[in-house]
């Protein structure tokens, strides 16, 4: 098992969402987290739409990320 901490697995989460999750061991909501972050950047990406709102939205779903890898710890 990797040696976290709640601040790591947070940081871990913002920038790849559910990274932080999977280390501390809740794999499948990690990847479920992982797979919607990755759904929200294809949506915008495919339909064209406005990369501003899709940076908010997809800062605000690391900070949700983030948050709940930090709460699991």
């Amino acid at each position: 098992m990797v040696e976290s901490d709640a601040v790591t697995n947070g940081i871990f989460s913002f920038f790849i969402p559910g990274l932080g999750q999977a280390i501390e061991g809740y794999k499948l909501r990690g990847v479920i987290l992982f797979v919607v972050g990755v759904i929200i950047a294809l949506i915008f990406i495919y339909f064209h739409l406005n990369q501003t709102i899709h940076y908010i939205i997809q800062i605000v779903y690391g900070l949700i990320a983030a948050y709940d890898a930090y709460r699991l710890y």
